[in-house]
């Protein structure tokens, strides 16, 4: 709930006009707001804020960022704690519910989720129509929005019942739908949903068994999956859920909301950015690998070049991406669970990460290796194919979203998105006949 502030602030105008006072508002943590509704009523202006770095959009309950103090809390909790003594689908009571489940609730919400993993049959059909070898989030944007075909009675997006319901299919499907396109791309059969397997589990089963030959999960990889899910989940107002909002402002249902995301996270500055990380990793490996990695950074710090470093720094976070904390634990529980420490891509991958930790260049610059980094690193060791981290991403971002299309449809201040702009384009003018042009 938004909490007036007793301080005012000021808006005057060096031509005479009059000034104007605006209220402002204190969240429970985090900078003070300008309230600037009331603003075009009464100046007949608008701000111009292009990307909307200073504006916020919304009042929210869900995710806080501190990006200087690289603090991440879902719903007050740090992200630390949630990674260290939740599993994925408690993450996702508490970000659509508010609180973490207790005991019956777990039972009751995991209940539900299992029982939600198959997709109709009709998909796989649908699934055909695609190319081999189209992008696993080209397939994903299609198969999400096609969801609202198959799920009639859940697409009411001001019935709070359909919502939930809705809610539900879109986290236990996505798994399914996902490990269905990277079937359908590597040409093998599809693996029904395994209702006695937890939800991640049963995911990574889907990924890679086959008819001939069971998958027994191992749990430091489930573990692994489990907590990229977890802390890609939600990250307040970024492109993809500010799209989800801005498109759900339009009344439109649940699933077709979800897929206008997942059309926004396929961007590389977006979602794509720890494909872009191991693509990096994969040309440094192409050019040289370890031995040359003093010439790839000399290339980097060169301002001339346009060698880009990818995987490091953060647009939010000015510190150490507290995500990416945690996944470097996984990264090298995984290494050593795998035995891949001596594969010549995770060595280069090794060596970049201590530079980066080591050189003042990166340090002075806090350019920081990020999660993208280290998950990425992750999925390609339990034999994830790069493009499919993206669609993964999707698949754990799912939740997030939702808890925020439900936020913005339950607030009485909602309205259909529609911003302004700062036109600058022709003035006014007559069109002539075609011969005098």
């Amino acid at each position: 709930m938004m909490t007036p502030s007793d301080v005012k602030a000021t808006l005057s105008f060096s031509d005479g006009s009059p000034s104007m006072e605006l209220p402002l508002y204190k969240g429970s943590v985090g900078p003070d707001v300008i309230d600037i509704r009331k603003l075009y009523g009464q100046t007949g202006k608008f701000t111009y804020d292009p990307g909307f770095l200073s504006t916020a959009s919304c009042n929210s309950t869900i995710t806080y960022i501190d990006g200087d103090k690289g603090e991440l809390l879902y719903r007050g909790y740090p992200i630390e704690q949630l990674a260290q003594n939740c599993d994925f689908l408690e993450v996702c009571h508490l970000l659509i519910y508010g609180d973490l489940p207790n005991q019956e609730e777990r039972v009751k919400f995991v209940k539900n989720i299992t029982y939600h993993t198959m997709v109709n049959e009709q998909m796989q059909f649908f699934l055909r129509g695609f190319r081999r070898d189209a992008h696993p989030m080209a397939v994903m944007t299609g198969l999400v929005g096609a969801l609202s075909a198959f799920y009639h009675d859940s697409t009411d997006v001001h019935n709070p019942q359909h919502r939930e319901i809705a809610a539900h299919r879109l986290i236990a499907k996505m798994p399914t739908l996902v490990a269905m396109s990277y079937k359908y791309g590597v040409g093998q059969p599809f693996i029904y949903p395994k209702n006695s397997l937890s939800y991640t589990g049963n995911f990574m089963r889907m990924m890679f068994a086959t008819p001939c030959e069971d998958y027994e999960p191992n749990e430091v990889l489930v573990r692994a999956m489990d907590r990229i899910f977890i802390l890609h989940a939600d990250h307040e107002q970024n492109a993809s859920t500010s799209t989800v909002r801005l498109c759900g402002s339009s009344g439109t249902n649940p699933f077709a909301a979800i897929a206008a995301g997942v059309a926004c996270l396929w961007g590389p500055a977006h979602g794509g950015a720890n494909e872009a990380a191991l693509q990096m990793l994969e040309d440094i490996q192409r050019n040289g690998g370890v031995e040359k990695i003093g010439e790839f950074i000399k290339q980097v710090k060169d301002k001339n070049s346009s060698v880009k470093l990818m995987g490091f720094g953060h647009r939010v976070y000015k510190n150490y991406d507290p995500r990416a904390k945690l996944m470097r634990e996984t990264c090298h529980e995984v290494l050593n669970a795998l035995g891949l420490h001596d594969d010549p891509l995770f060595k280069l991958a090794m060596a970049l990460e201590k530079i980066a930790l080591e050189d003042d260049y990166f340090v002075s610059r806090k350019l920081y290796p990020n999660v993208d980094f280290y998950s990425g690193i992750v999925q390609r060791a339990i034999g994830i194919p790069v493009s499919l981290f993206t669609a993964i991403f999707a698949l754990a971002r799912t939740v997030g979203w939702i808890a925020q299309l439900n936020e913005m449809i339950g607030d009485p201040e909602y309205k259909i998105g529609r911003p302004r702009q700062l036109y600058v384009g022709a003035a006014p003018r007559q069109v002539r006949p075609i011969g005098e042009r």
